[in-house]
């Protein structure tokens, strides 16, 4: 166990050998700073326990995060077959389909949405609030599509772009354009 002042917070590296005692007394004794607590080990439930417990006592606030240089990595997924209405798609990562989104059904995604067909149901990309996502569709005909808290609505009697497009974020607002080769 480390503990440091940062700028902040106090950091409170937990490295998986510390007993619930040993927490509560280094928390007992910090200054009177939100606590910040780096897990770089399995830590028993008990330890956890007994950092939110001092925390509290004292009335600091406390989360926790995963140890400094590592980043959660989503993986991709693929979906290798139609999306038929009621179907519905969802993953932390990308997600890829090999086929056609139908009407009503949804593909929701933490990044990217990238259809290899037609996509008509409802797309959802950058589902946790990430605006870099974007969706991509060999042909786009969805009425909705969404990306971070951004909605685009497709203009009623629209006619079909006739290739493959890319809907993004740009200065707020979901942008629709051709990607691929020139028409």
């Amino acid at each position: 166990m480390r503990l440091r002042a940062t700028l902040g917070a106090i950091a409170l590296r937990l490295d998986g050998n510390e007993t619930p005692d040993e927490v509560a007394a280094a928390i007992k004794e910090a200054p009177e700073m939100p606590i910040e607590v780096e897990v770089a080990a399995k830590v028993p439930a008990e330890v956890v326990t007994a950092i939110l417990e001092a925390a509290s006592r004292r009335g600091l606030e406390a989360w926790f995060r995963p140890p400094r240089g590592e980043r959660r990595v989503y993986h991709t997924e693929v979906v290798n077959r139609t999306l038929r209405s009621g179907q519905r798609v969802s993953s932390a990562g990308t997600v890829v389909v090999l086929g056609d989104v139908n009407p009503g059904a949804e593909v929701v995604a933490g990044g990217d949405v990238i259809v290899v067909g037609k996509l008509r149901g409802l797309a959802h990309a950058g589902a946790e609030g990430n605006e870099q996502a974007t969706i991509w569709a060999l042909e786009l005909a969805a009425k909705q599509l969404r990306i971070a808290n951004k909605l685009a609505v497709a203009p009623e009697n629209a006619a079909p772009a006739g290739g493959p497009e890319r809907a993004r974020v740009e200065n707020g607002q979901i942008v629709i354009e051709p990607w691929g080769k020139k028409r």
